[in-house]
């Protein structure tokens, strides 16, 4: 019986025989580990067709036991011929090892109805834990816009690859997707434009109006789910740049004033937040107000990225905050207004996260930097104290191109990251100060939705690649093998077609 588990586990020993789920079958469970016993019975009895009750005492079975010590995802699997047993110190340790256990079963275990089939399980005994606290996947809703039951669908496969966190990017010039009760504006009017660039051609339009967002209500629903999955929800909220839907809606709010439509094109507009008006950061205070009721999560993403200074160089207002403030030029307006608003957030008990470009004009003081633009950025701030995540184009851009053939793939922003060179990425780069590498929180796979216009592509553009993210973020680097690897890759198609992913399997692996 093979065993192909992604990501790897830190330790694992293979013994002999299996267990078999049977219809006699049952799991143990009581107090805080009954909510993952019910995760796993419904996914086990939805296959198998049988019972499996939850008992709260009982030999044999499936036991899932929550040991004394510090809360963490660190689990042990025991699996005999008798029983299974699954322990760890917190119920997210025995979710991310209920994973592990579902990747030990046929892939007929992902059937949504009763199948006849032999359920067994190799016995193994396995102790395992991630490397990072930082596991993510980004998905951007703004340039396309993705229904919550994609989302969900997205999450669940984000879990059984022990990711655990969702980075929902969710405001853009092209689209804004969250309803705030105060500015109703922002979606009646942000959330529609009036055409889209053709994929074979950004610079052409193909005529049909484009809309999409979601209310409170579905936001509740979706942050629920990713929580009884272990998956914290992190919100963008995009400042100051990448505002256009906002300034369509509120045009106030701009350096200009006036004239303002969400875009219909790809790339990086002028107009940005204005950095001199009182009313913008009133706007931004009242719409995070209304973001933190709906997300619990410690951080929020702020963006901060690909901001033009044009507008602001010409903008009295602004120059009349950077006088009176003293900033000696428009980064460091940037930088008066990233650290304005973190104050702000640590005011409400939240951190910030913010894109690379926060580093220039000096780095608000608690920010959490990510770095896409390579590792440069990352290195900098973590060499300087402060926590970053990892997320270099390099490695961690999933809207880029897998495959050289780019006649065999449908059109991408360009770039290329192959299978291959995305388990190459190293969260702590060499150039990291051995003392300063716990800065690095983790890593994250970025899907940008230029080019990505439906669901399947979401899934063909993220999976396989998603799986080696998965692995390197889990894992060691003396842990890791390449080869074996894209073995155990071939071994999940079945079970990511199961799933309703729409992959992309690679034939040919280049460097």
């Amino acid at each position: 019986m093979t065993i192909s588990i992604i990501p790897k586990p830190q330790s694992m020993t293979v013994g002999e025989g299996v267990f078999s789920i049977t219809a006699e079958t049952i799991i143990v469970a009581a107090d805080e580990a009954v909510p993952v016993a019910e995760l796993l019975a419904s996914l086990l009895r939805t296959a198998t067709g049988y019972d499996l009750p939850i008992q709260a005492e009982g030999e044999g079975g499936i036991q899932l036991i929550l040991d004394e010590g510090s809360p963490s995802e660190e689990y042990a699997l025991n699996v005999t011929p008798e029983q299974v047993t699954l322990s760890a110190t917190a119920p997210v340790g025995l979710f991310r090892g209920m994973q592990t256990l579902r990747q030990l079963l046929p892939v007929a275990i992902e059937n949504d109805k009763a199948t006849e089939a032999a359920w067994d399980i190799p016995s193994v005994q396995i102790e395992d834990a991630p490397r990072f606290g930082w596991r993510g996947i980004h998905l951007d809703v703004g340039r396309h816009f993705f229904d919550v039951e994609f989302v969900k669908q997205f999450i669940d496969v984000m879990a059984l690859y022990k990711y655990n966190i969702f980075h929902w990017h969710l405001t853009e010039d092209q689209g804004w997707r969250i309803e705030i009760k105060k500015y109703p504006k922002l979606t009646a009017i942000g959330s529609k434009r009036k055409e889209t660039p053709l994929p074979a051609d950004r610079h052409t339009g193909d005529g049909e109006p484009y809309s999409g967002f979601y209310t409170q209500d579905e936001v509740r629903e979706v942050v629920a789910y990713a929580a009884d999955r272990h998956i914290t929800v992190i919100p963008e909220i995009e400042m100051p740049g990448h505002a256009l839907a906002a300034l369509a809606a509120y045009p106030e709010l701009g350096c200009v004033g006036e004239g303002y439509e969400v875009w219909t094109i790809w790339g990086i507009s002028k107009d940005v937040f204005c950095a001199g008006k009182e009313a913008v950061f009133t706007f931004l205070e009242d719409v995070l107000t209304e973001v933190l009721d709906l997300f619990p999560s410690e951080i929020i993403h702020i963006g901060g990225d690909e901001c033009p200074k044009d507008r602001w160089e010409v903008c009295p207002d602004c120059q009349a905050r950077m006088k009176e403030e003293g900033l000696a030029d428009e980064h460091e307006l940037q930088s008066y207004f990233i650290q304005r608003m973190e104050k702000w957030l640590n005011a409400q008990g939240r951190q910030i996260v913010g894109w690379d470009e926060i580093l220039e004009g000096g780095l608000a003081p608690n920010a959490t930097v990510m770095s896409w633009r390579g590792s440069q950025g990352g290195i900098d701030a973590a060499n300087a104290g402060h926590d970053v995540v990892m997320t270099p184009n390099t490695n961690c851009y999933l809207d880029y191109y897998q495959s050289e053939d780019l006649d065999s793939q449908p059109p991408a922003i360009g770039g290329y990251v192959s299978l291959k060179r995305a388990y190459e990425f190293q969260p702590i780069p060499e150039d990291i100060d051995p003392e300063k590498a716990h800065h690095v929180l983790g890593g994250q796979g970025n899907v940008w939705t230029e080019y990505i216009p439906t669901t399947d592509q979401v899934m063909y553009m993220t999976y396989p690649r998603a799986l080696a993210l998965a692995e390197v973020m889990w894992s060691y680097p003396e842990d890791r093998d390449y080869v074996d690897f894209r073995t155990r890759v071939d071994a999940h198609y079945p079970r990511l077609g199961k799933l309703g992913v729409n992959y992309c399997e690679l034939d040919d692996d280049p460097i």
